[in-house]
């Protein structure tokens, strides 16, 4: 093989992972335009399946005679405020950076939002993971790790309990392996969404993985992982946006080039939010 300068040749591609959360039909996820750009500023909404409904029994099915003592206040029906819930934006960026010599704008950007596209679920579910989960979620499994089937067997009760509804599994990418190991989640062959036996919907993320945080954002041991589990997840994603423009885009005292792009994303899921934790290692 003869000496010589190497090629230049395209970039390797990549492609995100397919059960993270901008993917396999666990989320709704909606493109804002001009229209409504606002609602990247952070939404509220009155909750909605938080409240319990309850079954009211017919008093004439009481056989019992109350006898001489009094039979107290007559039941009544309950009644339950919705609570506002709502929603904070999170933007994700690239940054792309090169001799303003060898690189035109043009190659800079197409890096760039090649970059954007590539990550950009991975820094959402971080993102997500950091700002939600850990801040919201109370343990389900207090006496310490347990098993992966145990631990969604756990989730799967605090959301059925406190929710009813169908929900979301939240699983770092480092512990999906362990998912197979009972039998745990089906692919659904029509949406090709990963799904418990129960019906609950579970998002596999590779940011979830890179922060493994329990409540309150502690690390996990060593040899452990965290779940999480909340309701339907509603995603309002924003255009891409590019910064700077053309002629701003050269440092004229390094002759750098630099562009970045950056997109907003606003991840609303409501109710509850539950947390177990796993043991990844026997």
């Amino acid at each position: 093989m003869p000496a010589g300068l190497r090629s230049y040749v395209e970039a390797i591609s990549g492609t995100p992972l397919p059960h993270g959360i901008l993917g396999a039909s666990c989320s709704t996820i909606t493109d804002i335009g001009e229209d409504r750009i606002h609602e990247l500023n952070g939404v509220e909404w009155l909750a909605l399946g938080c409240c319990p409904v309850r079954d009211w029994p017919d008093p004439c099915e009481d056989s019992e005679s109350p006898g001489d003592e009094s039979p107290g206040s007559p039941p009544v029906k309950e009644f339950c405020r919705p609570e506002v819930e709502h929603a904070k934006p999170i933007t994700v960026y690239a940054g792309a950076e090169c001799s303003a010599l060898g690189w035109s704008y043009e190659e800079a950007r197409a890096h760039a939002e090649a970059t954007l596209a590539l990550g950009e679920q991975h820094a959402l579910e971080a993102a997500f993971w950091r700002t939600r989960l850990t801040t919201e979620g109370h343990v389900v499994t207090p006496a310490g790790p347990v098993n992966i089937a145990a631990a969604i067997a756990a989730l799967e009760g605090c959301l059925a309990e406190q929710y009813g509804g169908v929900g979301t599994i939240h699983v770092p990418a480092g512990a999906a392996a362990l998912l197979g190991c009972c039998n745990i989640v089906r692919e659904d062959p029509a949406t090709g969404a990963l799904r418990t036996l129960a019906g609950n919907c579970v998002v596999i993320g590779g940011g979830y993985s890179a922060e493994n945080t329990g409540p309150g954002g502690v690390p996990a041991e060593a040899g452990t992982a965290w779940l999480y589990a909340t309701g339907p997840l509603v995603i309002r994603r924003g255009p891409v946006e590019t910064i700077p423009n053309r002629s701003a885009s050269v440092n004229i005292r390094t002759n750098d080039r630099r562009v970045l792009v950056e997109r907003t994303y606003v991840v609303g899921t409501t109710c509850v939010t539950c947390a177990a934790q796993i043991e990844v290692c026997p």
